[in-house]
């Protein structure tokens, strides 16, 4: 029984850091949907009566077209692995911090806040209970009455 839940454990562990990655769609979950998308409508537009010749406007969608596309696959094969070296560790940095660091001092300051809560509150029911409790019987023997003269 013990084996088979090392094996399991050790799977998990092998799948999260060796999944597949799918090369077709590369933003499962559209964070970059309304950000980098882009296109030549988007930046260039003539409104009617200002058209530049048909010819022009076909040279002009496809250097903008090709261009944008071979700049970003440029960049991205010269700065890709670097950017993602730099995220990863950033990353790793962050998760660090938060595990050893942030979500102890949390707990702790949970802890003692809670310490002091009860003694706040206990000094709040010994002091301003009876107090309380006085002026609202020294105010509930007032009585008014409301008469309307013509």
């Amino acid at each position: 029984m013990v084996e088979k839940y090392n094996a399991m454990e050790e799977k998990l562990v092998e799948d999260s850091n060796t999944k597949e990655i799918d090369l077709i769609n590369r933003d499962p979950k559209q964070i970059n949907e309304d950000v980098v998308r882009v296109e030549f409508e988007d930046v260039i537009a003539e409104p009617d009566g200002s058209h530049s010749l048909d010819t022009v406007w076909k040279a002009s969608y496809t250097t903008f077209t090709v261009s944008k596309y071979w700049c970003y696959r440029l960049l991205s094969a010269v700065f890709g692995i670097p950017m993602s070296l730099l995220w990863g560790f950033l990353f790793a940095c962050i998760s660090f911090c938060h595990i050893w660091a942030v979500v102890p001092c949390i707990k702790s300051y949970l802890i003692e806040t809670q310490c002091l809560s009860r003694v706040y509150g206990l000094c709040i029911h010994t002091f301003c209970d009876p107090l309380c409790e006085a002026m609202g019987k020294i105010f509930s023997s007032i009585k008014m009455t409301l008469r309307k003269e013509v």
